[in-house]
């Protein structure tokens, strides 16, 4: 996801890293490879269907359209044949209507005699969230569009969730899925924006940054971003503590508590760290999860904990008091562990 060639200073020394080190052409890209080698053949062949990229935030999504309409517009092309229109913002009918129409219906009449197209590009990013209310005269009316200007424009379709877009609209367009980004291609760009940055990095909080994003290389730059500037060192203490996310010790010594501690103990434990240290519920739930699928138990014992976890995580989300779900949490636990010692005893 990262450019190789982009200079630390300059004209965008003063942007957030993610933008400063986004790739500027296909090549520049570090993952998804059989994706850029696909897209780079129907450029070079003149034959750029409709596109649909899907997957996870953070995984080269729009990286890659925006390197493509570079590497094909050159100049003052790519300002009058592109359009980008981000779908979060302007998710009415009426931009598919107006905007989107207007810049589709005028065809392309001086196209450089290098150019490997002679169509325009409308980039539609996030477009899931063109679903808000009933499901999406907004997408329907796009389905229209596409189908009317297709001898003259070409779109590009982003969104995370494949899901929330209408069949009709998956079915004109070439799909793509973009996983999270491995380890092996995360650390690499990662060490290059490090050493362009000049940041002191430990390899403990390197592994921090990645083992926080989940794949996502933009988590990753901004993390780092953040941690830089809060701290001389970037190391895994720094790192979590700029996130205010619990550290691996942190939870396994919670999951100790839990499963060995009485529930008063466990109660008096937990409440202290979430009032001291600020940790919220939801992340100690997340990480535990983790923790809990590595417990040697039958699975009749492990199936109503894990549940019980994830009904506490959505009363979390829909607002519920932090204090009393983590009663609940212990109460689970309490009975996990009372069940798993009358099995010991039959």
């Amino acid at each position: 996801m990262v450019a190789l060639d982009i200079p630390a200073g300059g004209a965008k020394g003063n942007l957030p890293w993610v933008e400063k080190y986004r790739p500027e052409t296909l090549d520049d890209l570090v993952s998804h490879k059989e994706i850029i080698r696909t897209i780079n053949k129907l450029i070079n062949n003149n034959q750029l269907p409709h596109l649909l990229f899907y997957g996870p935030p953070g995984t080269g999504k729009t990286s890659t359209i925006l390197a493509a309409a570079k590497q094909i517009y050159t100049g003052k092309q790519y300002k009058s044949l592109v359009l980008e229109l981000n779908a979060s913002d302007d998710r009415g009918i009426g931009i598919v209507r107006e905007e989107i129409v207007a810049f589709a219906q005028n065809r392309v009449l001086h196209v450089d005699t290098n150019a490997k197209v002679n169509f325009k590009l409308i980039i539609l990013d996030e477009a899931d969230a063109m679903t808000k209310g009933k499901i999406s005269n907004a997408q329907n009316a796009l389905r229209r569009v596409i189908e009317k200007y297709t001898d003259n424009v070409r779109f590009c379709i982003i969104c995370n969730y494949l899901s929330k877009i209408i069949p009709a609209l998956q079915s004109r367009c070439t799909r793509f899925r973009f996983a999270p980004l491995s380890k092996d291609q995360v650390m690499p760009r990662l060490q290059h924006v490090i050493d362009a940055e000049e940041v002191v990095v430990t390899d403990s909080g390197k592994q921090a940054l990645y083992d926080l994003s989940s794949g996502d290389m933009r988590r990753v730059l901004n993390v780092l971003q953040s941690t830089a500037l809060a701290f001389d060192v970037v190391d895994d203490n720094n790192v979590y503590a700029c996130v205010g996310q619990p550290q691996p010790q942190e939870i396994y010594n919670i999951l100790r508590t839990l499963l060995n501690g009485s529930f008063d103990t466990a109660y008096e434990s937990l409440n202290a760290i979430r009032l001291n240290q600020g940790i919220a519920l939801t992340d100690v739930i997340e990480n535990l999860l983790d923790h809990v699928m590595k417990l040697d138990h039958d699975e009749a014992i492990m199936c109503p904990l894990i549940d019980e976890m994830s009904k506490i995580q959505a009363r979390m989300a829909q607002g519920c008091s932090e204090k009393l779900q983590l009663l609940c949490l212990i109460s689970a636990f309490t009975l996990f562990r009372n069940q798993t010692f009358a099995d010991i005893k039959d």
